[in-house]
């Protein structure tokens, strides 16, 4: 079996993490890292800590609109498909897009880990990605019930399978080595701050919606601390809005452990990510997301996450909210990875 996986950003590490090896040991794998997150560094930290194999292909593919990335992505990737058995994708980014339209043009099958997740909001391009995705995928890996149902009711011609979550294998591995040095760095203590995360273009490319989202992590209660996306800090610098971001705690872009480590810490955590939003989940940590729409239903049915967009009335609010008495294991058993193996084996048999 020789499978072809494609990543491209920081969570599709995080999720290949769980898999590379398992793959490994049964097969051939052929990793190829497109670059769509063209911070080499922090890739290489990424890499380093989740312990994944050096990509056999590194491509730097990042930037112009989502349509030339994309463009540029299936280019670099049609040529590497001859004796490709399946080709793997994550989760929603252009990366995912490309592999699998690549894949699928070509006849070779196509798995996708994170299938059936909607936010049904086509102002996202993540949204479009996902659901052209997975009516390209011969095989649709969901991490819960609710996303499988999703497929079944838009009939999908791919098999559906659940496999749970492959975040939460690479959580509950690596949270007990979470860098908790971090926060000493930082100056903050355990419970004592929010931790924030922001870089959707929704939120960020638009100087009102910037505006916003500033005044948001400004009138917090608590002191936010804020690792800044270069994205978004292009945009903040642009606009004037770097400085007005009095009392935040600005960070750099950080590696898997020292970000868990603020998951772990935060009394609640502000997002505008999808995965963000999960990992504040697996941490037991409530989450305010900065979006009035997500993929992850489930976190908000269950009570541990709130959807205020940019109203600070209402991330304070959220804030002042009585924890849930309960945390289902909505996303599985920590096995995901070697079902997801399991899996391509029999896909490719």
């Amino acid at each position: 079996m020789r499978v072809l996986t494609v990543v491209g950003n920081r969570p599709q590490f995080v999720k290949a993490a769980a898999v590379s090896s398992r793959l490994r040991a049964v097969g051939e794998e052929v990793l190829v890292h497109t670059g769509q997150h063209y911070d080499d560094a922090l890739s290489r930290v990424f890499f380093d800590e989740l312990e994944l194999p050096r990509p056999e292909h590194h491509f730097e593919l990042g930037g112009g609109t989502n349509t030339e990335q994309t463009a540029r992505m299936l280019s670099a990737i049609a040529p590497l498909l001859d004796g490709v058995d399946a080709v793997l994708v994550y989760g929603d980014t252009n990366s995912t897009l490309a592999g699998a339209l690549a894949a699928a043009q070509a006849g070779v099958p196509v798995a996708h880990v994170e299938a059936g997740m909607r936010s049904y909001d086509r102002r996202m391009p993540e949204e479009l990605n996902r659901v052209l995705t997975d009516h390209a995928s011969t095989l649709l890996l969901c991490s819960s019930e609710a996303a499988a149902a999703t497929l079944r009711a838009e009939q999908v011609v791919g098999t559906v399978d659940v496999v749970g979550d492959v975040m939460v294998d690479v959580f509950e591995l690596l949270a007990p080595r979470a860098d908790t040095a971090t926060l000493d760095r930082l100056g903050v203590r355990s419970g004592e701050y929010l931790l924030a995360t922001a870089h959707r273009a929704g939120n960020v490319d638009d100087p009102a919606r910037l505006r916003a989202l500033v005044d948001v992590l400004t009138g917090m209660p608590l002191p936010v601390v804020l690792p800044l996306h270069p994205r978004t800090r292009a945009r903040l610098e642009a606009a004037g809005l770097l400085d007005a971001l009095d009392g935040v705690v600005l960070a750099p872009p950080l590696g898997y452990l020292e970000f868990t480590a603020l998951v772990l810490g935060a009394r609640a955590v502000l997002t505008d990510s999808g995965g963000v939003q999960k990992e504040a989940y697996l941490a037991g940590v409530p989450c305010i997301t900065l979006r009035s729409t997500t993929e992850w239903r489930e976190t908000v049915d269950a009570g541990w996450n709130v959807l205020v967009d940019l109203d600070a009335d209402a991330a304070r609010g959220a804030l002042a909210r009585p924890l849930p008495a309960e945390r289902p294991p909505l996303y599985g058993d920590g096995r995901a990875g070697e079902r997801v193996v399991e899996a391509l084996v029999r896909m490719t048999a």
